[in-house]
């Protein structure tokens, strides 16, 4: 387990600062709650995935695992503000989008999952609407929203708050002397809460110590996940390989352009004695120097050797030129997906799909929802259409 200081730091002579953010914050979600800001309910499923702080929690995987959950039952939608795209308004993702057009991770999951919609647009009540009256997408059942905790204007009928293990959110602080975006006490606002990137070998009482300290109301749920890694994937064309493939004397420079890669750089040292990490920002757009410091880096290191990326990177690496040969063919992918723990991966698939179930537009499956309609009923224009939700 890394240490967790290596995580959470902040910065006491910043607190200052930290107040006059927190009172904007603050100001901000009492007109929520007063209702002079408007907070909007929509007549379709719309779950929220997101957090409180700044910076990766894991976001994407979790988006990732609903979508599997969903899209063999229903139509989904993923909807993002597409962070760092070069557009502007609704932007709807097909099979020649690029990372400018909408992003890095929405153009993760449209090519990962070609058939559901993933839609970008910073307006999410505007994207909403724009998803459930278009006539190439009005057959959506169920809305996604990536990282919307804090997007207010939207009132989702599940709202998911991600806590990263490594930054519990009772251990941090308000911008700029901390990662916070707002108080912890912002997380009242979530049905779920899951404490993201845990260590598999948690015991019973480190449960138990999290589950107090989060301090959930009796209406939340708390779940806890972890990362898991698949097989290694060429970027550009070749054979696949398994984490277990890396000999013990192989050198890996570790290619990463997220918020948070030293839960990477942890979980690859059972396999890998050799790491030597080449960091950027997240999110980071390549140019001419990153691209000559890569070659450099990777040339300079002796062999055996290997570069290892993650699939949101590799978005943004496998359309770039100025790769030398050497590197091209020594990249690899490495996808990830999260696992639940404590044996709690029924008890979530069941709240998930029950609201979906319940709540959406077109289900006719909801015993007693609407006796009269036809059994046989079809999709056709406007009329309802069946969702099956078939027993995985």
């Amino acid at each position: 387990m890394a240490n967790e200081e290596e995580y959470i730091k902040t910065s006491p002579w910043l607190i200052p600062l930290s107040w006059f953010y927190g009172m904007g914050v603050g100001l901000r979600n009492k007109l929520f709650e007063l209702g002079v800001l408007k907070t909007r309910s929509f007549d379709i499923p719309v779950i929220s995935v997101g957090n409180i702080t700044v910076g990766g929690s894991g976001k994407t995987p979790h988006v990732e695992y609903l979508v599997r959950l969903l899209k063999d039952k229903a139509k989904v939608a993923v909807l993002s503000r597409g962070y760092k795209r070069q557009t502007k308004g609704f932007v709807l993702a097909n099979d020649q989008s690029t990372v400018e057009e909408i992003g890095d991770e929405p153009l993760q999951m449209k090519q990962k999952f070609g058939d559901i919609y993933v839609a970008v647009d910073e307006d999410r009540c505007h994207g909403i609407d724009t998803l459930t009256s278009d006539n190439d997408t009005k057959d959506v059942d169920v809305i996604l929203l990536d990282d919307a905790f804090q997007h207010r204007y939207v009132k989702p009928g599940i709202n998911i708050l991600l806590v990263d293990y490594h930054r519990m959110i009772f251990q941090d602080k308000l911008l700029p002397a901390g990662r916070l975006r707002e108080p912890v006490e912002g997380k009242k606002r979530a049905d779920i809460v899951i404490i993201t990137k845990c260590p598999k070998d948690l015991r019973p009482m480190d449960y138990r110590v999290l589950t107090n300290e989060m301090g959930l109301l009796a209406y939340q749920s708390l779940y806890f996940t972890t990362l898991s890694y698949e097989n290694l994937k060429p970027l550009f064309g070749g054979d696949e390989r398994t984490l277990e493939s890396i000999s013990q004397d192989e050198h890996v420079l570790l290619l990463t352009g997220i918020a948070t890669p030293q839960q990477i750089i942890t979980d690859l040292q059972p396999y890998c004695n050799h790491i030597q990490p080449l960091t950027f920002g997240d999110h980071h757009q390549f140019t001419e120097k990153d691209i000559a410091k890569i070659n450099e880096t990777f040339s300079s290191m002796p062999s055996p050797k290997m570069i290892i990326t993650t699939e949101k990177d590799a978005c943004r690496l496998e359309k770039i030129s100025g790769l030398n040969e050497q590197v091209r063919k020594s990249i690899y992918i490495l996808p990830i997906h999260i696992e639940f723990m404590l044996e709690q991966e029924e008890s979530f698939t069941n709240k998930i799909l029950s609201y979906v179930q319940k709540n959406s537009r077109n289900s006719i499956l909801v015993k007693g929802k609407d006796d009269n309609k036809p059994k046989d009923s079809h999709h056709t224009g406007d009329r309802p259409r069946k969702i099956s939700f078939r027993d995985n």
